[in-house]
């Protein structure tokens, strides 16, 4: 049915060439995220679980590449939450406020040449302060919004960083004890 090349084929998208998880990265990752999710708790933010995710998210790539990604997603929810609650306020549930804000969101993207991934989660925090169903208010649901993401992406980058000082002292120690022997 298969030959070995098709599969091998089909699996180049998933098997990772460059930047493979460990062990150690997973287990850390994990951590981070139950760091998040507590703090997050702590606080009693009624939708602690979004600190996890916006850990996650940030810590599946490099470093490197983690501070601009975090840096649009703050930047993405804070115009998604601001002008959500905004929004809601001129023209509660209305649908039809929801899809201006959508196209007022992205125009202010457009004029500040942000990237792309910054409209899309201004979009998606505008999806949950308007669209999701609550009993509180928007504005309320938007500063939850905006401190749940905040405060994963916070703990994130700073247990990313660490990890990554932590990674490169056993990798200086490692070619240290390989020159030895």
């Amino acid at each position: 049915m298969f030959s070995d090349r098709r599969i091998k084929e089909q699996l180049r998208w998933i098997i990772a060439r460059e930047n493979p998880p460990s062990i150690a990265h997973v287990c850390f990752v994990a951590m981070a995220a139950l760091a998040s999710y507590l703090i997050a708790t702590l606080l009693h933010l009624p939708e602690a679980y979004w600190a996890p995710m916006s850990t996650l998210i940030v810590m599946q790539l490099t470093f490197s590449a983690a501070l601009p990604v975090a840096a649009q997603y703050i930047a993405g929810t804070a115009a998604g939450a601001a002008v959500g609650a905004i929004t809601d306020a001129v023209a509660p549930g209305s649908v039809w406020a929801f899809a201006a804000a959508v196209v007022f969101v992205g125009l202010v993207c457009v004029l500040f040449r942000v990237e792309r991934s910054s409209f899309r989660y201004a979009s998606i925090t505008l999806v949950i302060v308007m669209l999701v169903p609550r009993s509180t208010s928007a504005r309320s649901v938007a500063l939850h919004r905006f401190v749940e993401v905040s405060i994963g992406i916070a703990i994130g980058l700073a247990l990313f960083a660490i990890w990554q000082r932590v990674a490169l002292r056993l990798s200086v120690k490692a070619q240290e004890v390989s020159h030895l022997g």
